[in-house]
C-alpha cells in the first residue's frame, strides 16, 4: 500500500511521540528541595525581557511587590496555558472521532492528546503549588470554552489555525525566555524546557494539517476563511498574553501601563508582529493572504514580513 508524503510525515511524528515523550509526574522532581516555590524568591521577578517586566512601572516597585506579581503571573499564564489545552485535547478528540481506520490523522492527533494531558497535569500542579488563586482566561474565553472544541469537527482548518493562534505565541514567549538565560527558577524552567519540546511537534503537527487540508477547501471557504485566520490570531493572541480584567486588578497594573504593554508602544506591537511570522508563512503558502484580507491584518496590527523558515528568528515586522 502506497502512503503519501503527508502520510509519512505524520507518521514520522507519531514515532517520535513513541520515543521522545515526558510524564507531568516523572519527569519532574516536585519534592526536590531547588523545586520547591517560595513566594518571596527573588527569581520570581519578572525579567527585563519581559513586555511587563520591562516597563518603568514594573521596575520602580519595592522587590517584594515585583516578586508578588511575578509569581502571580507566571500561575495565571500558566493556568491559561493549561485551559487552552483543554480545549485542544477536546478537540483533537472531536476531529479523531470521525476518521476512518487506518488514519494517520488518527494516531497522531492522540499521541497529541495524551501529551497534552500531562502538560495540563504539569501546568495544573505548578499552580496549585504556587498558592495563587489565578482564574486564567478572560470570563469571554471560559463561556465560550465547551463549545470550541466542535470546530475541530464542523471546521477543522480553521480549528488548527486557532490551534496555531495559541501555541505559537507560548512558545515565542517560551523560546524567547529560556534562549535568555539568566537566575530563573529550575522550577518554571523545567516546565518550560518540556512544553517547548513536545508544542514543536504539535505547532509542527498543525503546519501540516492546514498546509494539506487548506488548499482542497472550495473557493469560497478559502475567501472565507483568510479573513478569519487574523482574527482568530488576534483574539487568541490576546487571551493567552494579556491579563484578564481579575488578573489585572490582583496585579495592580494601571491602565496606563496596560495601554502601553498591550499594544500600543512600538516595542509591544513589533513583539506582537514577531509572533505570527511562521502564520504568515502558511496563510502565503496556502493561498489565503489577498490584499483584502492583508488589510485585516494590517488593522488588527499583526502582519509584516513572513518568515523564511519555520521557526525564524524574528525579523523586523514594519
Amino acid at each position: 500500500m502506497t502512503t503519501s508524503p503527508y502520510d509519512e510525515r505524520l507518521r514520522t511524528l507519531s514515532e517520535a511521540s513513541v520515543h521522545q515523550h515526558f510524564d507531568a509526574f516523572l519527569d519532574i522532581e516536585w519534592d526536590a528541595p531547588d523545586h520547591q516555590v517560595d513566594p518571596h524568591d527573588p527569581r520570581w521577578k519578572l525579567p527585563a525581557h519581559d513586555v511587563l517586566g520591562r516597563t518603568a512601572w514594573y521596575r520602580s516597585l519595592p522587590e517584594a511587590e515585583q516578586i508578588r506579581i511575578g509569581l502571580y503571573r507566571q500561575a495565571n499564564v500558566t493556568k491559561v496555558g493549561l485551559q487552552f489545552e483543554q480545549i485542544l485535547i477536546s478537540g483533537l478528540m472531536n476531529y479523531a472521532f470521525s476518521l476512518p481506520n487506518g488514519s494517520p490523522e488518527f494516531r497522531y492527533s492522540t499521541h497529541e492528546a495524551t501529551e497534552e494531558c500531562h502538560h495540563t497535569q504539569m501546568f495544573q500542579e505548578f499552580v496549585n503549588r504556587s498558592g495563587q488563586r489565578v482564574k486564567g482566561g478572560s470570563l469571554f474565553f471560559r463561556a465560550v470554552s465547551p463549545v470550541l472544541p466542535l470546530f475541530a469537527r464542523w471546521v477543522p482548518v480553521g480549528f488548527f489555525f486557532g490551534v496555531l493562534a495559541g501555541e505559537e505565541p507560548i512558545d515565542h514567549v517560551q523560546k524567547s525566555i529560556l534562549r535568555a538565560g539568566g537566575d530563573m527558577h529550575p522550577l518554571l524552567q523545567r516546565i518550560m524546557a518540556i512544553h517547548v519540546a513536545e508544542e514543536a511537534r504539535h505547532i509542527g503537527f498543525a503546519h501540516e494539517f492546514v498546509a494539506h487540508h487548506a488548499p482542497r477547501l472550495r473557493r469560497h471557504d478559502r475567501w472565507l476563511l483568510s479573513f478569519l485566520v487574523p482574527v482568530i490570531m488576534k483574539w487568541l493572541a490576546n487571551e493567552i498574553l494579556v491579563p484578564a480584567k481579575r488578573a489585572r486588578r490582583d496585579m495592580g497594573i494601571p491602565d496606563d501601563v496596560m495601554r502601553e504593554v498591550y499594544w500600543q508602544s512600538p516595542e509591544s506591537q513589533r513583539f506582537l508582529r514577531d509572533l505570527f511570522g511562521d502564520v504568515r508563512m502558511l496563510v502565503e503558502s496556502v493561498g489565503l493572504m489577498n490584499p483584502a484580507s492583508r488589510r485585516v491584518w494590517r488593522r488588527l496590527g499583526i502582519d509584516g514580513p513572513p518568515s523564511r523558515f519555520r521557526s525564524e528568528p524574528a525579523r523586523s515586522a514594519a
